[in-house]
C-alpha cells in the first residue's frame, strides 16, 4: 500500500527507491545498495553456487486520465484487492518478491549460492535497460533470472520483440494558399501509414508467440506556419516481432515498403537517453529481440513444481503479450529466463489496476520457495 502511495513515474523513482532501503533495512536484510542508475540491488547469501535474480521495475507509467474507482494514488483497500497506479505493474511483485526473500534470512548462511533483488528504474520507457547496468556494471551475472511481471500467478516463459521506427517524412513548404508549389509531407506520410496498414495482414506468425504486429503510434506534422504546406512529417511505428524475425529484417521490410510506394522518407530506430532520478544517463536502441525458453528447463520446472506446492494447482506456461526486462537477460546475455507475478496483465495501465491481497501472499511465498528449490537443495 505505501508503495503504490508513493509515486514513481520513470526518471522519478528516488522516493520510492529510498522508502524501500529503509524498509529493507527494517526488515533485516544485511546488504541493500544503489546502483549508479538509481536501481535497488539486495543481496542474500555468498555461497558459490548458483545466482538467482528476481527483477522487478520501480517505475510506473503516467495515470490513466480518468475512470479510476478510487484516486490512483490513494493506495485504498476495499474488500480483498488493493487499487491503484501500480498495484499490478508491478509494486504487488515488488512487495512480493520483498517479503518472499525475508523468508530466507534465516537460512542465509546455508545457501549454496546467492539471491540477488534488483529493484530496477526506467523499465517503462526503455525494457533492458536498467537490468544491463545490473549485470555490465555492476558485475552481478546471475544464473537464473526471474521476472515478477504479471502473469496472474501462472507462468510466463517468453515474448515478442519490439522495435520503435521513426520514419522522416521529407516534401517542400509553400504557402497555404498555393499548395501546388509545394508537396505536402503529411499526404505523403498518410500513404506510408495506409501501407504499414496493409502490411500488418502479411506478417509472420509463431505457433508459440503468436503473430508479428506493425502499428502506428504517433504523427507529428512540421511547417512554418499553420498556413503552410508541411514540409516534413515524422510517422512513430511500434512493430513487434515474433520468434523468428529480426530487428535488421524487419527494417529492411519497412524501407522496401518505402521504395515501392515511392514516399520520400529515411527510416530510424529510436534511442532513449533520459536521466535517472540520480542524473546517470545510458543511451538505449528501441530495438529488442523475442525469446522462449525451453518448457523443459530447469528453471520452468522448478518454477511449475513451486507454483503446484504453494497453490495446489498446476499452472499453465505461456508467454506475455508485452515486453519485459528478458529482452535483455535472456534475449541478449542469454540468461535463463522465466516470469511469475500477481496480478491481472489486461489490467496493467489502465484505471482498472487492482490486485487481490491474497495473491500477494501466495506470490510471496512463491518466490521464497523457487529460491529454496535452486539454493538450499536437500533442505526440508
Amino acid at each position: 500500500q505505501r508503495l503504490v502511495q508513493t509515486p514513481s513515474l520513470s526518471g522519478q523513482e528516488g522516493e520510492l527507491a529510498a522508502l524501500l532501503v529503509e524498509h529493507l533495512h527494517a526488515l533485516g536484510f544485511p546488504d541493500v545498495r544503489v546502483n549508479e542508475m538509481g536501481s535497488v540491488l539486495v543481496t542474500i547469501g555468498h555461497g558459490d553456487g548458483p545466482t538467482l535474480l528476481y527483477d522487478a521495475h520501480m517505475d510506473t507509467v503516467a495515470p490513466a486520465a480518468e475512470g479510476w474507482p478510487h484516486p490512483p494514488f490513494d493506495g485504498v483497500i476495499e474488500g480483498d484487492r488493493l487499487y491503484g497506479l501500480g498495484a499490478i505493474d508491478m509494486k504487488s511483485a515488488l512487495a512480493s518478491m520483498v517479503y518472499g526473500a525475508r523468508q530466507l534470512l534465516p537460512y542465509q548462511d546455508r545457501l549454496k549460492g546467492r539471491l540477488v533483488l534488483a529493484f530496477v528504474v526506467q523499465e517503462e520507457p526503455c525494457e533492458g535497460l536498467a537490468i544491463r547496468a545490473v549485470v555490465e556494471e555492476d558485475g552481478i551475472r546471475p544464473d537464473f533470472v526471474l521476472l515478477g511481471e504479471p502473469t496472474d500467478l501462472q507462468i510466463s516463459r517468453g515474448q515478442r520483440g519490439r522495435v520503435m521506427f521513426r520514419v522522416q517524412v521529407e516534401g517542400q513548404a509553400s504557402h497555404g494558399s498555393q499548395p501546388a508549389l509545394g508537396r505536402n509531407a503529411i499526404y505523403a506520410a498518410a500513404r506510408l501509414v495506409f501501407a504499414v496498414q496493409l502490411l500488418a495482414a502479411d506478417l509472420p506468425r509463431d505457433p508459440f508467440l503468436g503473430p508479428a504486429t506493425i502499428a502506428v503510434t504517433a504523427i507529428e506534422g512540421h511547417g512554418p506556419s499553420l498556413n503552410a504546406i508541411p514540409d516534413r512529417c515524422r510517422v512513430y511505428i511500434d512493430r513487434r516481432l515474433t520468434l523468428g524475425e529480426t530487428v535488421a529484417a524487419a527494417q529492411a521490410q519497412l524501407e522496401s515498403l518505402i521504395v515501392r510506394e515511392d514516399i520520400p522518407a529515411r527510416v530510424q530506430i529510436t534511442t532513449y537517453n533520459e536521466p535517472t532520478y540520480t542524473g546517470a544517463v545510458r543511451v538505449a536502441r528501441e530495438a529488442h529481440p523475442a525469446w522462449v525458453l525451453d518448457r523443459a528447463h530447469p528453471l520452468i520446472l522448478a518454477l511449475q513444481q513451486t507454483v503446484q506446492a504453494v497453490r495446489g494447482v498446476t499452472p499453465s506456461v505461456g508467454h506475455w503479450p508485452f515486453s519485459t526486462d528478458g529482452v535483455y537477460t535472456m534475449g541478449e546475455a542469454s540468461i535463463p529466463t522465466a516470469g511469475f507475478g500477481p496480478g491481472d496483465p489486461n489490467r496493467v495501465h489502465t484505471s482498472q489496476e487492482a490486485v487481490r491481497l491474497d495473491d500477494l501472499r501466495v506470490a510471496a511465498d512463491v518466490y521464497a520457495g523457487l529460491a529454496a528449490t535452486l539454493l538450499l537443495p536437500g533442505e526440508p
